[in-house]
């Protein structure tokens, strides 16, 4: 009788160690190791022993898991290591929050637009995934989503219509310099960051021969800068490649607007390879966890970089 109920209290004790070894398995994510905006120039510059690098448009787009969200960031990062796109606009009490559209009504419960709600009366509505469906989750503030992708991953603010004086401050205002990028769609964009932080970095608008010619006249140092070449392989992305590596930066092709609308995974899959074997060091899709796993064999696992890549809770 004793024995039966140690086997019994053993095998319970057995069952809930594995659950909970299970349920912080799942909750380990895979992040980027960047600690200084020196590192974060360091990570992105191109020396043609790189790891091919994955970019969460919106942070991804998966069933349950709405755009522009912490949720769906670290349901990205429990698959691949990434870094992401995001939008910032400004709300009528100058709140920063996260959302691609002027208006409420594709990724929300709400209707209208953005600007016409305080910070405190968009909380009222819940997110909507890319199918529609609504979740729990409601529209974040930048400054939480800063603090969280602290030590875990980069971010890349798109310019919305939030003031670029603002953007500044919010980054100052938390030191995330270290990993908080900006999207430019111009050099004066980029000189004006510049004057408010030197150690600006930059996803730069570069997708033919006078773009890249305006930034090299205007002095916007290349070492901390990736390039935006467009959203496809063409035969025009040879030339831009040579310039670029020769100035070690590295160039990103985005699927958002052309692979990502394929309709079968194996059509994806063969656009993503495609795109990394054209010569892109970075990749930025709709569907970050898919891309990962199209290009896991693609991937230089022999690069210095390799230091830059860990797991949450390791060192």
């Amino acid at each position: 009788m004793k024995k039966n109920l140690i086997f019994k209290l053993a095998f319970v004790f057995n069952l809930y160690f594995t659950g909970l070894l299970s349920a912080r398995a799942q909750d380990v994510l895979n992040v980027l190791k960047i600690n200084s905006a020196k590192e974060l120039h360091n990570f992105f510059t191109f020396t043609g022993n790189d790891i091919l690098i994955i970019a969460g448009h919106r942070g991804g787009m998966v069933k349950g898991f709405p755009e522009n969200s912490v949720a769906t960031f670290e349901n990205t990062l429990k698959h691949t290591p990434a870094f992401f796109e995001i939008d910032p606009r400004l709300t009528k009490d100058s709140v920063i929050v996260l959302m691609h559209d002027a208006t409420l009504e594709r990724t929300t419960t709400g209707t209208g637009k953005v600007s016409d709600y305080t910070y405190a009366e968009l909380l009222k509505f819940r997110l909507k995934d890319a199918e529609g469906n609504v979740t729990d989750y409601s529209i974040p503030t930048l400054s939480e989503v800063i603090e969280w992708a602290r030590g875990k991953t980069i971010l890349n603010l798109d310019h919305k219509d939030v003031p670029l004086e603002m953007t500044a401050a919010i980054i100052r205002k938390h030191h995330a310099d270290a990993f908080v990028m900006l999207t430019v769609h111009h050099p004066e964009q980029a000189l004006f960051y510049l004057k408010n932080d030197k150690r600006s970095m930059f996803s730069a608008f570069i997708r033919n021969r006078k773009e890249y010619d305006d930034y090299v006249k205007a002095g916007v140092p290349f070492s901390q800068l990736i390039a935006y070449i467009g959203p496809q392989v063409k035969p025009e992305n040879k030339e831009l490649y040579d310039l670029l590596h020769q100035k070690g930066a590295m160039c990103m092709i985005s699927a958002a607007s052309s692979y990502d609308k394929l309709k079968s995974a194996d059509e994806r899959k063969a656009a993503y390879v495609n795109m990394a074997k054209d010569g892109a060091s970075i990749i930025e899709s709709d569907y970050p966890i898919e891309t990962a796993e199209a290009l896991k064999d693609l991937i230089n696992r022999k690069s210095p970089k390799s230091r830059f890549f860990g797991k949450s809770g390791s060192n």
